[in-house]
């Protein structure tokens, strides 16, 4: 522009204009190539951080331990997890186009003194301005950002619940209460999210007023330059431009602050996650062991679920050989269901040792120890998926002989081909499809599909009907055949088989024995035998 007005317009330079036409066409051309090339590799790079962050954060949550989820919200998790794409926003986003624009911002500078350098001395006044303004913002704009990320994950939290208990919401008609309960907390999101949004916005309009208030001083002090005749026309008309392509990196880095401090926040609320250890994964050598025999040694340990929480388990001893069918009984709260996952090793004991054929597991891969153990829990979560894919769940090439004799045992065979599909019908979500005692078949068939070494039945029976409850007793026998099995119930008569058991009350073992013995010495186990039984004949009382 410079050359058109100081050369073409003035001396009638036709030839020169037809020159510049033909340099601008080039680097019109050229700019295009140049962006669109930019842009090909700025979404290429995006998702290629797309990919490796998601993958690294997901593994990273699947490797932490039980511990960690049970002391959290399912929604505040997730919360922390959808933060991610803000941080591959702000990585990918305009922050990396503003290095580039900061490279061509010095450039332009120098251009611009080269001009006028009283002219660039008041652009460049004008910056210390936009930094006032940032160290002023920052901390409100911190506060803000949390507030609005703490009622975020709120909302997030409620509205998992919500969905997850939605049978119990609709059969106690709670409609109405937990809709109010929602909407007092959008509420104060939405109020937040203003809060933020309204201090974001007074920051870009002060940053714009500083702006323009710059170009109205180029205006006046550039228009006296022209007039004294220390600057050109052509001169002044590109030192504008060269300011206007120089102000708006600056009014972006004002911007970019504002975005650095929410990726900042999503990077704490990350760290949350990606900061806390993983599971030990303990000897690599000793992740591809034989088989488990399945003899078990507790010595001396001791858990608690947090620090300042109480002891659980109190310096707890044990010993149960390799093949043997034990049963575990007591009241609830009193560490059965802590022993069977200090056994799978979801937790690590405070103090003292938990050994399976004499192998410390402290110093064995978990992962792998877990793949010896099947586990039927007191909860059973089943997947969206087919029958036969929620039973070969850890064994997805298993052959349908297998998959079938696992369901045989388990009491699931029959009613499975009695399904639309068979072994090929949709559970639906978490199993709503099926009935909870045919969940709890299907998650039967799924512990002992791997044919693990130990099997433990937390409380397995806890959703089966009596003829469901008498088959499973009737197979425990084979069942049991070759493996240690442990039996955590309260329903007696399901231990018909046992040949020990262990009567725990507080953490500690108080009883064991066979039962017979048990019933013979008149403790805690005969006490609780004696109570079932006096339910039992009240109930055929009743017929």
């Amino acid at each position: 522009f410079q050359v058109v007005m100081d050369k073409v317009l003035v001396h009638q330079g036709f030839q020169t204009l037809d020159v510049i036409a033909f340099a601008m066409l080039l680097t019109a051309l050229f700019e295009a190539l140049l962006g669109g090339l930019r842009t090909y590799l700025f979404s290429h790079t995006s998702n290629r951080i797309d990919v490796e962050l998601g993958a690294r954060l997901y593994r990273h949550l699947l490797a932490l331990p039980l511990a960690y989820f049970e002391a959290r919200r399912i929604g505040d998790s997730v919360a922390r997890v959808r933060e991610l794409e803000r941080v591959r926003e702000f990585i990918t986003g305009s922050s990396l186009t503003l290095l580039i624009d900061l490279g061509f911002t010095l450039i332009f500078i120098v251009i611009m003194y080269y001009y006028s350098a009283l002219l660039t001395w008041v652009v460049l006044a004008s910056i210390p301005c936009y930094l006032l303004l940032s160290l002023l913002v920052t901390p409100i704009l911190r506060r803000r950002l949390n507030e609005r990320f703490d009622r975020g994950a709120e909302n997030q939290a409620f509205l998992v619940e919500s969905v997850a208990g939605i049978r119990t919401l609709k059969a106690m008609a709670l409609e109405p209460r937990m809709q109010r309960r929602w909407e007092e907390r959008l509420a104060a999101y939405v109020s937040a999210d203003f809060r933020c949004r309204n201090l974001g916005n007074i920051a870009r309009q002060t940053a714009g007023l500083v702006n323009r208030l710059m170009m109205l001083a180029i205006l006046w002090q550039g228009a006296q330059l022209v007039i004294a005749g220390a600057l050109s026309l052509g001169q002044f008309i590109a030192f504008n431009l060269f300011a206007q392509r120089v102000s708006g990196p600056v009014l972006k880095i004002v911007q970019l602050w504002q975005e650095f401090q929410q990726a900042g926040i999503s990077v704490r609320r990350l760290g949350d996650i990606m900061n806390t250890r993983r599971e030990a994964g303990g000897d690599e050598q000793r992740s591809s062991l034989p088989r488990f025999a399945g003899a078990i040694a507790f010595e001396g340990v001791r858990f608690r679920y947090r620090v300042d929480a109480p002891e659980i388990l109190p310096a707890l001893s044990l010993q149960i050989r390799a093949g043997e069918m034990v049963g575990v009984v007591g009241p609830s709260g009193c560490g059965k269901s802590t022993l069977a996952k200090l056994i799978q090793r979801l937790y690590v004991p405070e103090a003292g040792r938990v050994l399976i054929d004499g192998i410390d597991l402290a110093g064995v891969d978990p992962g792998w120890v877990r793949g010896q153990i099947g586990v039927v829990p007191q909860e059973n979560e089943l997947f969206n998926g087919s029958v036969r894919e929620n039973i070969a769940l850890a064994h997805p090439g298993a052959e349908m002989a297998v998959v079938e004799r696992a369901a045989r045992l388990a009491g699931a065979h029959d009613f499975i081909l009695a399904l639309a599909h068979g072994y090929d019908t949709q559970v639906g979500e978490q199993g709503v499809a099926l009935s909870g005692g045919q969940r709890q078949r299907i998650a039967i068939a799924r512990a002992l599909i791997g044919d693990p070494g130990i099997l433990i039945l937390d409380e397995a029976t806890s959703a089966l009907d009596a003829d469901a409850e008498a088959h499973l007793q009737r197979r425990l026998e084979e069942i049991a055949r070759g493996r240690t099995l442990i039996v955590i119930t309260h329903r007696l008569g399901f231990l018909a088989g046992a040949k020990r058991i262990l009567v725990m009350d507080r953490g500690r073992i108080v009883e064991q024995g066979a039962p017979g013995e048990l019933l013979r010495a008149g403790g805690r186990f005969a006490q609780i035998y004696r109570r079932q039984s006096a339910a039992i004949v009240r109930a055929e009382g009743l017929s």
